[in-house]
This record gives structure tokens, C-alpha cells and sequence, in this order.
């Protein structure tokens, strides 16, 4: 009996010992630039970005993935963040990379962050979609994930589908499926187009600013050398919208969708790429 219960302690350590280091930052990620404007702190349950006029700061996983379900939970840069861009990605290498992209380009003071995403497959991207967050995204945390399955990637935001990006190869449009990628985050300054086409420029007076992470969960195939640690029953592989998440997706793009680039008929004058065929 007493053999019993020390083996259910010892289970009970093991699983928070394993929750523990699935949050803990410094087990997930590598500081890869910004010298020392970027940090991990509280034990490894915090991570921090910043920017001031010399320089940005970026972090990168140590793990490369194949398919899975990712979260993490950001706070944008507050105030007038004018300029700057928090990009957060999933992305290989080489000039036929794939990537997945959230990025958020900074406001004017009391105006709504732009939330840009983009797919790109097999080196090719020009895939954007933007929307107007709905909420202030600075006074708080956030969580945005990404579904990447054989099917599907899905861009949501605190459990909110956004933007479906289907696999389409059966009509000639490349899909991520191939090429392991690393998570990817950097703060850095794009005043040349991020805001308002460039127009508002980054009020350095305001700087150092600084974007925070926490509570990463990657349910993900993890690939090493070539090969993936990837389980075909992982309830996400196969995962789809369901007819709710559907409308509820709809509904979001409806009211907070500012560019398609499938309805930007001045920059495809020849007509549309093959994928916005299919809604998207």
C-alpha cells in the first residue's frame, strides 16, 4: 500500500514537473538577438521584447515543428507604438521557405493595432489578410495560436478562428507540409510602412517599448534530423471548423477584416490566385 501511494506521488511530481517545463521559456526558446534588450524572467515564465532607436530584439524555439497546435499569450506594445512591428511566426529556412505569420503593427495612440497575417508556401507568400483587433491588446495578455495541419491552417485569437488557409494542392497551390519551422518573435521598427502606409513614423521620445510573452504551448510534432516525433492520433491532426467555428470565423471577417488580398482586384488585374477560388 505504501509502495502504491509513493508511486502516485511520484506520478503526480512527474506530470507537474512536465507541465512546469511546457510553460517555462527558457526551455523553449533562445534570446538570438538585441543585446540584452530582450530577457527571460520570473523563473522562466516571462519573456520580454524591447525596442529603443539602436535597436530591435528577437527570440527563436529551440524545437522545429511539423504540424501542431500552438499557442502563446502576448501583450502588445502600449501607448503610441506608432512604427513598430511584433511579429511573431512560424517559419524555415532557405529560399523556398514556408511560414505562417501573425504580426501587429503598431498604432497612434487611441486608435486599434492591425493584425497582419500571411501564409507562404514553397517561397512564395503575398497571401494577406488584415483585421482591426477588438480589443485593446496592450492592457493585457492575449492568446493567438496556430492549427497547421495536412489540411488546414487556422490563425485564431483567444479560442476565435479568424482566417482558414486551406490545402489546395490538388489545384497546383503549394502547402506547407514538408519543411520543419522554428517559432520566431522580434520587436522592431517598420516606420516606413507599418503605420498608416509609413505616414506616422515612430515617436522615439516614447521608446524603449516592450512587448511581453507568456504561458507558450506548443501540442506540436517535434522534428530532429530530418525526422518527426509526429502522432497521427494527436486530436489536432485531423482537426477541421466545425459549422459554429465557421460562422463564427465568417462573422469575424465580416466585422473586423480590413484587407483581402482575394478581393484586391488593382493588384491582380489578371485575375485572382488560384486559392481565393476557394473561400478563405
Amino acid at each position: 500500500m505504501a509502495s502504491s501511494s509513493l508511486l502516485g506521488v511520484l506520478l503526480v511530481v512527474s506530470l507537474v514537473v512536465a507541465a512546469l517545463a511546457a510553460g517555462n521559456l527558457n526551455q523553449n526558446f533562445d534570446i538570438t538577438w538585441g543585446d540584452g534588450r530582450a530577457k527571460i524572467l520570473n523563473n522562466g515564465q516571462l519573456l520580454t521584447l524591447s525596442l529603443d532607436k539602436a535597436s530591435g530584439s528577437g527570440f527563436q524555439s529551440k524545437n522545429e515543428y511539423l504540424f501542431g497546435k500552438i499557442d502563446m499569450q502576448i501583450k502588445l506594445v502600449a501607448g503610441n507604438s506608432a512604427g513598430t512591428v511584433t511579429a511573431y511566426y512560424l517559419s524555415s529556412q532557405g529560399p523556398t521557405h514556408d511560414e505562417i505569420d501573425f504580426e501587429f503593427l503598431g498604432n497612434v495612440s487611441g486608435q486599434p493595432y492591425t493584425l497582419h497575417t500571411n501564409v507562404f508556401s514553397q517561397g512564395k507568400g503575398g497571401r494577406e489578410q488584415q483585421f482591426r483587433l477588438w480589443f485593446d491588446p496592450t492592457s493585457d495578455f492575449h492568446t493567438y495560436s496556430i492549427l497547421w495541419n495536412p489540411q488546414r491552417i487556422v490563425f485564431s485569437v483567444d479560442g476565435t478562428p479568424l482566417r482558414e488557409f486551406r490545402n489546395m494542392e490538388s489545384m497546383g497551390v503549394a502547402f506547407p507540409k514538408n519543411q520543419p519551422m522554428r517559432i520566431y518573435s522580434s520587436l522592431w521598427n517598420a516606420d516606413d510602412w507599418a503605420t498608416q502606409g509609413g505616414r506616422i513614423k515612430t515617436d522615439w521620445s516614447k521608446a524603449p517599448f516592450t512587448a511581453s510573452y507568456r504561458n507558450f504551448n506548443a501540442d506540436a510534432c517535434v522534428a530532429s534530423n530530418g525526422r518527426s516525433s509526429c502522432n497521427s492520433a494527436s486530436s489536432w491532426m485531423n482537426q477541421e471548423l466545425d459549422a459554429t467555428s465557421q460562422r463564427r470565423m465568417q462573422q469575424m471577417q465580416k466585422n473586423y477584416m480590413i484587407y483581402n488580398y482575394c478581393t484586391d482586384t488593382p493588384r491582380f488585374p489578371q485575375g485572382f490566385p488560384k486559392e481565393c477560388t476557394v473561400s478563405q
